[in-house]
């Protein structure tokens, strides 16, 4: 779904060629203002061939993305135009497809994004029933003592209460059953998160009111520290 407009582009850092683009060897550095992600630190362009270059850095930015990333995004992350980088994601898409990976890339809710391939999914079921025998590390129950007692919440709120990004965390968490979508916040549109049904089984409760009571366990200057989170 291209609009086929070229991306603003950044404050390129290389030489310029005939196009205006700049090869690999001539365009080996960039950086610049990203709507939405803020300034982007300059970045080394390896040496490679540039359709080769372009889709194994989409490949690095898909990998580690929780939601579908807009073409436009993309394209200004990489400072290529949209078309190049839409025809670069349709053409990963079909060689994913040719070659029969687990994985495919879908054009979904306006944005691109790496799901499981649906031929696979008995697999990925299986592997994360059996992971739920694990015991949870600090960090896991740190993110969910904060969904309990914040939800529903989204996930930059709780990496704010913890100091540290929880995105991995929460796929664990979600992943295992005991943390699920609730929504998206009506101002700033971010997916929310509260505990499940299976959390409350597990605890022996019948309501997240029956959680015990957290003011025995805070600091005395909790009100201080409430306000430096929000």
């Amino acid at each position: 779904m291209s609009s086929g407009a070229e991306a603003t582009p950044l404050v390129g850092r290389g030489k310029s060629t005939a196009d205006g683009h700049g090869s690999v060897a001539d365009q080996d550095s960039f950086t610049g203002e990203v709507p939405g992600l803020g300034r982007v630190p300059e970045v080394e362009v390896p040496a490679v061939a540039e359709g080769r270059w372009l889709k194994a850095a989409l490949e690095a930015i898909l990998i580690v993305v929780d939601e579908p990333v807009k073409e436009m995004t993309l394209a200004q992350v990489l400072e290529r135009p949209t078309h190049e980088v839409v025809a670069a994601l349709r053409e990963l898409a079909e060689e994913y497809e040719a070659s029969a990976r687990g994985f495919d890339l879908r054009q979904v809710a306006g944005g691109w994004r790496f799901y499981t391939r649906p031929a696979y999914a008995p697999f990925v079921e299986r592997f994360v029933r059996d992971g739920q025998q694990t015991r949870l590390t600090q960090a896991a129950l740190e993110t969910l003592a904060v969904v309990a007692y914040r939800q529903p919440v989204s996930r930059a709120r709780v990496a704010a209460v913890r100091g540290v990004n929880s995105d991995g965390v929460m796929r664990t968490l979600v992943a295992r059953g005991l943390v699920e979508e609730a929504g998206t916040d009506p101002e700033s549109q971010a997916v929310l998160y509260r505990t499940s049904s299976y959390f409350l089984e597990r605890l022996g409760l019948n309501d997240v009111s029956e959680l015990p009571e957290l003011a025995p366990f805070l600091p005395d200057d909790v009100e201080n520290i409430e306000e430096t989170t929000k």
